[in-house]
């Protein structure tokens, strides 16, 4: 069992923004406030589809980010909500929080949906201000900021090809020149101790997980060399793509390797020998491969195709990529079994924090921060006084005044809350 995991960023639509406006009537010139209400933004919504296996449409886009509210109109309108943002995962992708580890969905089940980043309510109109000490109020809001955070997707796969072999014959290479793994490799044996993991993409667009298995020596099935460990890993593969060194550079006889491979395969259980194989010549660039082959395949049964190719040169990946796709779209998949039942996170909110905290800068100023207080600020219209007015009743409301008295603010003094300054006034 192998983990593929990719990194997002996601943000959801902000609000629209709330509208000022009146209703004209002949004898009141203002009329009354008539301003509708901004739609809510987007959700960013992940989806299981169980047509996907791996996580590689998120290496090609890394950005998902859902439309915003539209805003409110005259004449009462209010903004339309935008649509959720969909993004589709597949069966068992686990979502958490980049920065934190957080675990906040775990998706599994068909059409399985959770919601990643909320929207941002639509800000309300001056229609929603109206008392009856304030008949025509001139303030609305803007609409609330959408949620947007980075997340690391994981994806527990077992890996659709394994590929197989003696050290030194090239796997590593494969691996990295067929997809965006890579893999550690140098001319010495057991340069891969741990299965390395690439999802491969052919050109027409099938996808499927590779897994660069450590080599295998005689005797593994007894646990000489890797052993069990390397043998446990061939299980959880569908299909095993066997690459034979086709130069004998090292001195062994091709022949001789694919013999004992399948007899290490065998030993070790009998099923092994019933999974399909596709057997890979590797190193065709190198002197007396051809000779080579064509003696290897006097000795293997006529009907069995054997695929020349040399991972270094790149020649003949196409059709090797296209065989080992077709032969996995006969081939059954089988389900994961976890080692142990693990609880199931559809979706967990975030703690609640404090509404604002204080800091000094270093230069004296008093910095003003945190999730709610920064919303309310985004959401303020600086552009009508009673909109500022208004913002100031919810900082004294919040206990914004009475903390900055209590950390030694005076008048005059500098407060900071994100890109705004103002004078502290007692």
């Amino acid at each position: 069992m192998f983990v593929d995991q990719v990194k997002v960023y996601v943000k959801a639509g902000d609000g629209g923004n709330g509208s000022v406006a009146f209703r004209r009537e002949i004898y009141e010139p203002k009329g009354g406030p008539a301003g509708g209400d901004g739609g809510n933004g987007g959700d960013v919504v992940f989806e299981v589809d169980e047509g996907l296996n791996t996580l590689m449409d998120f290496r090609y886009q890394r950005h998902f980010k859902a439309k915003r509210g539209e805003n409110g109109m005259g004449k009462s309108m209010h903004g339309k909500n935008a649509d959720p943002l969909k993004v589709s995962v597949p069966p068992g992708t686990t979502v958490k929080i980049a920065e934190t580890g957080e675990v906040i969905a775990d998706l599994v089940t068909h059409k399985q949906t959770a919601i990643i980043a909320k929207g941002g309510r639509g800000g309300r109109g001056n229609i929603r201000f109206t008392s009856a000490r304030n008949r025509a109020p001139e303030i609305a809001e803007n609409g609330e900021p959408g949620e947007e955070l980075e997340v690391q997707l994981e994806l527990k796969v077992l890996a659709d090809v394994g590929l197989v072999g003696f050290p030194s014959v090239g796997k590593s290479t494969l691996l990295s020149t067929v997809s965006a793994a890579r893999p550690k490799i140098a001319d010495y044996h057991f340069t891969t101790l741990a299965p390395n993991l690439g999802v491969v993409e052919t050109s027409d667009h099938r996808s499927f997980v590779m897994a660069d298995l450590p080599g295998l020596i005689e005797g593994a099935h007894e646990g000489v060399g890797l052993g069990y460990q390397f043998l446990k890993h061939v299980e959880r593969t569908r299909v095993i793509v066997h690459v034979i060194d086709m130069s004998s550079f090292e001195g062994r006889d091709p022949y001789e390797d694919y013999v004992t491979i399948n007899r290490e395969l065998k030993q070790y259980d009998q099923r092994l020998e019933e999974k399909p194989q596709i057997i890979v010549a590797n190193k065709m660039d190198m002197p007396e491969a051809e000779n080579h082959l064509q003696g290897f395949k006097e000795k293997i049964d006529a009907d069995i195709q054997v695929y020349p190719i040399s991972a270094f040169t790149k020649e003949g990946l196409h059709d090797l990529l296209f065989a080992i796709a077709d032969l996995l779209d006969k081939t059954p998949k089988f389900e994961m079994q976890e080692e142990k039942e693990e609880e199931r996170v559809v979706y967990r909110h975030k703690q609640e924090e404090d509404d604002f905290k204080i800091t000094r800068d270093s230069d004296g100023a008093y910095v003003i921060s945190g999730n709610k207080i920064e919303r309310l600020f985004k959401m303020t219209d600086f552009s009508h006084d009673e909109s500022v007015q208004r913002f100031s009743r919810q900082l004294r409301k919040l206990g914004v005044d009475n903390a900055l008295r209590k950390r030694g603010a005076s008048d005059g003094d500098t407060v900071r809350l994100l890109d705004f300054e103002f004078e502290f006034i007692e």
